[in-house]
């Protein structure tokens, strides 16, 4: 086995919905290459807590919800005091709906804009004045290729994507005079629970199997398969390194040759 570089050792990162599918996978990731890392997550999936400390004894977990400005405030806070400022930020957390603009439920709608959109402004601006006093961090966003290629029944995830662009390259750029990075990963469909959901309804809605649901996608894919969560984690670590500050107010898609 090939060792991993630990060039983040002595760095404190904190990676929403980091229990489940692209979060869990990039706070593996960072912990391999030495970071210390809170995980954040509104529900606590004890299994996937149990998982997270087998595989690194520098993950921990505090509970958050990132539609909560007072849950946001005292995590980063908890976090700072337990194991100093946050370096790295990964917003991670997300969730979708299928629902078409005519007769789209409202609540739905804001709930949508509040977690993916709304939820990143709020940790970036918890996290961000550290970071820019200290003169170095990192901030990944999750987006989407739904952010430029859209999906009429995915009206509020769409528009949720799309706004996450916008806020990143605002960020980007309040933070490059102080060594501070901001990016967006734009994965196309990735193998993870939230996927698997989103087959079900879409099996459901159709009246076909989950299987052959997922088949037409692989099929409809150029590489013929589906994107890994751990890609997503290689990918987040090396946009920590050092090295890699000059990549900032980029939309990085992890596509697979895909549009969708």
């Amino acid at each position: 086995m090939v060792a991993v570089e630990r060039y983040l050792d002595g760095r404190v990162a904190i990676v929403t919905g980091g229990l489940t599918g692209i979060g869990k996978a990039i706070a593996r990731a960072l912990a391999e290459r030495g970071a210390t890392v809170a995980v954040g997550g509104r529900r606590r999936l004890d299994a996937a807590i149990a998982e997270l400390e087998a595989a690194s004894d520098r993950i921990v977990y505090y509970p958050l919800d990132v539609a909560d400005l007072a849950s946001v405030e005292a995590f980063v806070d908890t976090v700072a005091q337990a194991h100093g400022p946050a370096d790295i930020l990964v917003n991670s957390a997300g969730i979708s709906t299928h629902q078409y603009v005519c007769g789209h439920d409202v609540e739905a709608w804001l709930d949508v804009i509040d977690i993916n959109l709304s939820g990143p402004f709020r940790m970036i601006r918890a996290c961000l004045p550290q970071m820019i006093e200290r003169r170095w961090g990192r901030i990944i966003n999750i987006g989407s290729t739904a952010a430029r290629v859209a999906v009429a029944d995915h009206a509020a995830y769409c528009a949720s994507k799309s706004g996450l662009l916008g806020l990143n390259r605002a960020v980007a750029l309040e933070g490059a005079p102080h060594g501070v990075s901001s990016v967006v990963i734009s994965p196309t469909w990735v193998q993870t629970e939230m996927m698997a959901e989103s087959m079900e309804i879409q099996a459901r809605n159709a009246g076909r199997s989950v299987d052959d649901e997922i088949a037409d996608i692989v099929a409809q894919q150029p590489q013929k398969r589906l994107v890994q969560p751990h890609e997503l984690g290689a990918l987040a670590a090396f946009l920590c390194r050092d090295e890699a500050l000059g990549i900032t107010m980029e939309d990085i898609q992890l596509n697979a040759g895909a549009l969708w």
